[in-house]
């Protein structure tokens, strides 16, 4: 069942769990992760990034997952990912999504405060929830490199940034980046400590993928609610493609990045906690 995100990240911050964020791509992957949150008893967010819209647009997935989800009976959110224009972010209300990140992290505080605030303004009026992101989380969601480095979270502005946009979750930097890694790296738990004692709203991890399962599991213990894994699906898709070898079918293709999605889906869930509390 699609639902608001806003109240699926309160439950999680309160009973200390989180709650994996998986963006799709095709019908495919997003059918995988619909069935995958079904059989497991755990809430997903459905996440569509702007920079995927030439792969679907945000209406074909909003009416695909209105369709997958029809029968379902755990919460899932229908997430709009990495926001970046004021259009895009509006036709992905009108389309359904329950959810929308308006990204804005490359802009100063006062200019991201003012977007945030303007997307804030539209989507709460319509019932749908709204991320940003205060510091940034370097690479790019698509794997590649958007330019900019990591800008760690001040958790003084943290405060100020939720106070004054009225967010429903907060994406923080702590260490993570988008992509691939060369090693594992290295969060700083002492800030995210910090955050997570003087912020509100549930807080947000970027950049999930390759950062490994411990650090993830204290992640979530010291306060992240929602966690985006994306780097980590294509990857299992590799390795499982090469597995099968090269005489492979299209339809076979298919299957096993099915199979792949729901493997790399299931994983987090038992990583971050959350496998089973739909019961």
């Amino acid at each position: 069942m699609l639902v608001n995100m806003k109240e699926m990240l309160q439950t999680a911050k309160a009973e200390g769990y989180g709650v994996i964020a998986t963006d799709a791509w095709n019908s495919t992957s997003l059918k995988a992760m619909v069935e995958i949150a079904q059989e497991k008893k755990a809430p997903i967010i459905l996440s569509l990034a702007e920079v995927h819209l030439s792969n679907i647009t945000a209406k074909e997935m909003a009416e695909l997952a209105k369709i997958y989800t029809k029968d379902t009976t755990v919460p899932m959110a229908l997430h709009f990912d990495h926001g970046m224009t004021f259009d895009e972010i509006v036709k992905a209300i009108h389309a359904g999504f329950t959810s929308v990140m308006i990204d804005a992290s490359s802009c100063d505080f006062e200019e991201n405060v003012r977007r945030t605030k303007e997307i804030v303004k539209i989507a709460h009026a319509v019932n749908v929830s709204v991320e940003a992101e205060i510091g940034h989380v370097g690479g790019a969601e698509g794997g590649g490199d958007d330019g900019l480095g990591s800008l760690l979270t001040d958790p003084e502005e943290a405060v100020r940034f939720v106070q004054e946009t009225g967010v429903d979750c907060l994406a923080v930097s702590v260490g993570t980046a988008h992509g691939l890694y060369t090693g594992i790296p290295k969060l700083d738990f002492e800030r995210l400590e910090e955050i997570a004692k003087v912020v509100s709203v549930p807080l947000v991890l970027h950049g999930g993928s390759g950062s490994g399962d411990e650090n993830l599991r204290k992640a979530v213990e010291l306060g992240i609610s929602k966690i985006n894994v994306f780097s980590d699906m294509l990857k299992t898709i590799e390795v499982n493609t090469e597995k099968a070898g090269e005489d492979i079918f299209g339809l076979d293709r298919e299957k096993i990045a099915k199979e792949s999605v729901k493997e790399c889906v299931a994983h987090y869930m038992k990583v971050f906690k959350s496998e089973g509390v739909c019961q």
